[in-house]
């Protein structure tokens, strides 16, 4: 499944092939496979998604979703959580969710597994950023930071356990703080 410095595959072909266990990303023409998640970033990403889901979905204003495959602006990433508004997420003709997202999330979250390079996460988050993305995250589990990437601002770092974490506008009902988060690792 991994390519071979010889082999060339458009997205379209990569987008044809079987999904892998972890999943495969397509970035700059090559095929990259994720690292599988280990014991903190399973917790992190279950618990932040599901708190993410309590506070947001009820009231229709967004959606989180873990290990969906985003297709855009010539790749196609999986996010380890992507949040979209309520009304950007696409839909089949009955209402449901679709299976394909061919846009960028409105706010991406990364966590850092421990053999996964931080300079290739951080350019898939700054790749969503050039693609309308609100804001990105990502979660480093073992200094127990979280680097938030704004489109028109420097990157923060927020490493204080009672720094509130900042969130797009439209989750202002979200509130975590990084004693929060990593206490997810705890429980």
């Amino acid at each position: 499944m991994l390519q071979t410095p010889t082999q060339v595959l458009t997205l379209e072909e990569f987008l044809k092939l079987p999904e892998t266990k972890p999943a495969s990303e397509y970035i700059d023409g090559r095929i990259i496979l994720k690292p599988m998640p280990q014991g903190e970033h399973s917790a992190i990403q279950t618990e932040l998604a599901a708190a993410i889901n309590v506070i947001l979905k009820p009231q229709r204003i967004a959606r989180a979703f873990s290990e969906l495959r985003c297709t855009f602006g010539g790749r196609s990433t999986v996010p380890d959580i992507s949040v979209f508004t309520w009304e950007r997420i696409p839909r089949q003709e009955n209402g449901g969710v679709a299976n394909v997202f061919s846009i960028a999330p409105d706010w991406t979250i990364e966590i850092l597994s421990p053999a996964q390079s931080q300079t290739k996460v951080t350019k898939n988050i700054l790749h969503c950023l050039k693609y309308e993305t609100q804001m990105g995250w990502l979660i480093d589990p073992e200094e127990q930071s979280v680097f938030v990437y704004l489109p028109d601002r420097p990157t923060d770092v927020f490493d204080e356990p009672e720094a509130r974490l900042p969130v797009p506008e439209f989750a202002k009902n979200f509130s975590l703080t990084l004693a929060d988060l990593f206490g997810w690792l705890l429980e």
